[in-house]
């Protein structure tokens, strides 16, 4: 598995890191979750830590925003395709393109 910048992220079967979250990001989120936020709007947030795939209630498409706001548990996104993009602890993620259909909580604090 090889981690790239985030700029990558569309690249299949790649997992990605994603860089530390502003202030102004997480303020919609509280902790300990792993929100999306779509248009300003929190439309899932995720705390469970879990050894599976969690599916998200909808497919939501691009732009979404997803914040990791927990301090010490890495959450990996999917994409509709199986492409995946890591966010590490405390940190903030745009989707800029594509179709989302998945989460996992990681209790690692590395991807």
């Amino acid at each position: 598995m090889t981690t790239l910048a985030v700029a990558g992220a569309l690249l299949t079967g790649t997992t990605v890191a994603a860089s530390a979250a502003g202030r102004e990001t997480t303020a919609t989120c509280e902790y300990p979750y792993v929100c999306f936020i779509k248009n300003g709007n929190i439309i899932g947030h995720f705390q469970d830590v879990t050894s599976g795939w969690q599916p998200l209630p909808s497919k939501p498409t691009a732009p979404i925003t997803v914040v990791n706001t927990r301090h010490d548990d890495v959450a990996y996104i999917r994409w509709v395709g199986g492409t995946t993009a890591c966010l590490v602890p405390q940190s903030t993620f745009t989707v800029t393109g594509g179709q989302l259909d998945a989460v996992r909580i990681s209790s690692s604090a590395t991807c």
